[in-house]
């Protein structure tokens, strides 16, 4: 898919890319919700230089800072990766909001759970959604573009029960003057105008833990 590129502004923190990850010279805590952002934008957006198959499987991973193996992944495996590139570690935060908050998460019998599981629980769209909205932004669903900024998570129900979740950036389409997503829907990490693609069902912001209700 096409897309017209902005030029980047320059991130006021610097930031170095070595591989699949991104350092950054100052701790989250010490950011600005505006140079949080940027960073997290930019790490979403690099995300997209790396070849992902789509492998939905149960894995088994370290924890804290666990994660599957680089070159496979599905959709909230790129918004955990974009995190923890800029200092936050979702499957951390995730797991310890839901050892005191099991009761707040969706569908545990659906997975045939009754425990948090550091595993998998973070890479649920569902508990995602109830996260985001426990410890971040949740913010209004609108057919308006111009209502969703870059760095602002958004879920989508592909139909049949299946969400799915994005991240945008500052880069806009050519043909819609739309921000676009970075999302993996099965062939990877990719940049595309597909905000309005499928029915909206979660819009959020979330600044890491130390922004937290």
């Amino acid at each position: 898919m096409l897309i017209a590129l902005k030029p980047r502004a320059s991130l006021l923190v610097l930031v170095v890319f070595s591989g699949c990850s991104i350092w950054t010279l100052a701790s989250p805590q010490a950011l600005t919700r505006q140079q949080f952002t940027k960073q997290l934008v930019a790490a979403a957006i690099e995300r997209t230089s790396h070849s992902v198959r789509y492998v939905p499987d149960y894995v088994r991973i370290p924890y804290p800072d666990g994660d599957v193996p680089a070159d496979t992944g599905v959709c909230t495996d790129e918004i955990i990766r974009s995190y923890r590139a800029v200092g936050v570690d979702l499957q951390r935060e995730v797991h310890e909001d839901m050892l005191r908050n099991f009761s707040a998460y969706p569908d545990q019998k659906r997975w045939r759970l009754d425990h948090p599981d550091s595993n998998i629980d973070h890479r649920r769209v569902p508990n995602l959604m109830v996260f985001f909205q426990r410890k971040g932004e949740a913010l209004p669903i609108t057919n308006q573009a111009a209502d969703y900024a870059p760095g602002d998570l958004v879920t989508w129900d592909l139909g049949g029960g299946v969400a799915h979740i994005g991240i945008v950036v500052d880069q806009k389409a050519r043909w819609s003057d739309h921000y676009v997503i970075v999302h993996n829907i099965g062939a990877g990490p990719k940049m595309e105008d597909v905000l309005f693609n499928w029915k909206i069902i979660g819009h959020y912001r979330y600044f890491g833990p130390a922004r937290s209700q």
